[in-house]
């Protein structure tokens, strides 16, 4: 399918579908034009510092605001902070790839939740939740609790939003602002991750010493244009708020947006594009250095949720112990796997499963994994087809009563530590 985009990231875009319905030198014409309707996102504060506010002026053929009350909706596997249903441990935890759903199953039938922290409440902490589906969304979604980043692993995604279209294939990802309706349509089964981020807004990480070149580059995230839906009929629309699942029935398309201009947009982001950085001598630098985005949490420094991938790489370090390093941080890990093979374990962490490493508790590589690092002969080599991620955050990742029940959870996954030989006697 071929889809139009525009670049940049945080950029202020001006997109119309029909020539002349994108009002000029106001935001709020008295008569918009072709008797479209003005109604605007403040995805932030409105007193937010100016490099930091987000919104959107959409002109419509039908207003928002016309829908009856919302109901009460059963909500499944999806959870919301407080994560308090099951108590967190500090043990190290691994899930094996979740099945894909043997009933028709949408995007929001398909959502269950694996670990969160903080609350939507509180406007902190985040959730992130696994999908399965096999077939596309007849309805539309919107959160009114954080925004959303999606994450395949299986199976390409259409992603219809209010200001237009995404395209996804495993190896992207998309930003869904808070609030803003969608609806994913599939080719074929479908399955990946999402990350619910209750705080700020995701960004791009301060570069400092790096200078402006290295990371994620500004030009490679691609927002939509304006393309509109004029269906009439039934249309089912589902919100999630204060962490429980609403819905209501429209009488049209809510993607009925002719004309947009703002800043508070959906966004697309092709991984392979990362430039990565690393040592050219020796050791290896914090995993921060793979920070595709960020959401700061308040602390500088201290994020809410960072957004860290392990891409395709060269290894040229000499005398070094390449794959990471046994280690224990303050900051919590949950990971997970695209296609490939990890660096830092041999065996047991699959495409489209997951590991869960919170504050404090040890980790590091598989025996299989230690000893061909500490053996091999240290030639450069080529990282090359693996793609891992992993979101960080300040907060614990508190798992649900789910995901601990889950059989796909591995309860030998602490042998993967196993029989490390203790290092020689040393003299007294």
């Amino acid at each position: 399918m071929k889809i139009r985009y525009q670049s940049g990231f945080g950029n202020t875009f001006s997109s119309e579908a029909v020539k002349g319905t994108l009002p000029v030198g106001r935001n709020s014409p008295q008569r918009p034009a072709k008797g479209l309707y003005t109604e605007v996102i403040s995805g932030t504060s409105f007193t937010v510092p100016r490099a930091e506010n987000r919104s959107v002026w959409m002109y419509r053929r039908l207003p928002s605001a016309m829908h009856p009350p919302y109901k009460r909706l059963a909500q499944g596997l999806l959870r919301s902070g407080p994560f308090d249903e099951a108590q967190p441990s500090p043990n190290r935890l691994r899930w094996d790839p979740f099945p894909l759903p043997s009933k028709p199953t949408d995007f929001v039938d398909g959502l269950a939740t694996l670990a969160g922290s903080g609350s939507p409440a509180a406007q902190q902490g985040l959730a992130v939740h696994i999908y399965g589906a096999n077939r596309s969304m007849k309805r539309s979604f919107w959160n009114a609790d954080g925004e959303m980043m999606l994450v395949p692993q299986q199976g390409s995604l259409l992603v219809v939003t209010e200001l237009g279209l995404l395209f996804l294939s495993p190896g992207e990802i998309a930003v869904i602002p808070r609030g803003m309706k969608f609806k994913v349509e599939i080719t074929g089964p479908s399955r990946g991750y999402v990350c619910e981020n209750y705080g700020p807004s995701f960004r791009l990480p301060e570069l400092g010493p790096v200078g402006a070149q290295g990371l994620a580059q500004v030009r490679d995230f691609l927002a939509p244009v304006a393309a509109f839906e004029d269906k009439a009929g039934r249309h089912e629309v589902v919100a999630k708020f204060a962490g429980a699942l609403w819905g209501t029935t429209l009488k049209h398309s809510p993607f009925d947006v002719v004309a947009w201009h703002g800043n508070n947009v959906p966004y697309k982001y092709d991984l392979a594009r990362f430039m990565a950085l690393g040592s050219i001598s020796v050791d290896h630098p914090d995993p921060s250095l793979f920070t595709v985005l960020t959401a700061p949490s308040g602390q500088p420094g201290v994020a809410n949720c960072d957004f860290v991938i392990f891409p395709p790489r060269w290894v040229v370090m000499e005398d070094t112990f390449r794959p990471p390093w046994f280690h224990r941080n303050v900051m919590s890990e949950l990971m997970g796997l695209l296609h490939g093979v990890y660096d830092a374990k041999a065996e047991g962490f699959l495409p489209g499963g997951v590991s869960l490493h919170n504050s404090m508790a040890a980790h590091g590589p598989d025996l299989a994994t230690w000893e061909r690092a500490t053996a091999e002969e240290l030639k450069p080599r080529k990282i090359g087809n693996s793609m891992a991620f992993m979101w960080e955050s300040r907060y614990v990742f508190r798992p649900t009563r789910f995901a601990l029940g889950a059989p796909q959870l591995q309860k030998n996954y602490d042998s993967a530590w196993n029989n490390f030989r203790k290092a020689k006697p040393l003299p007294r």
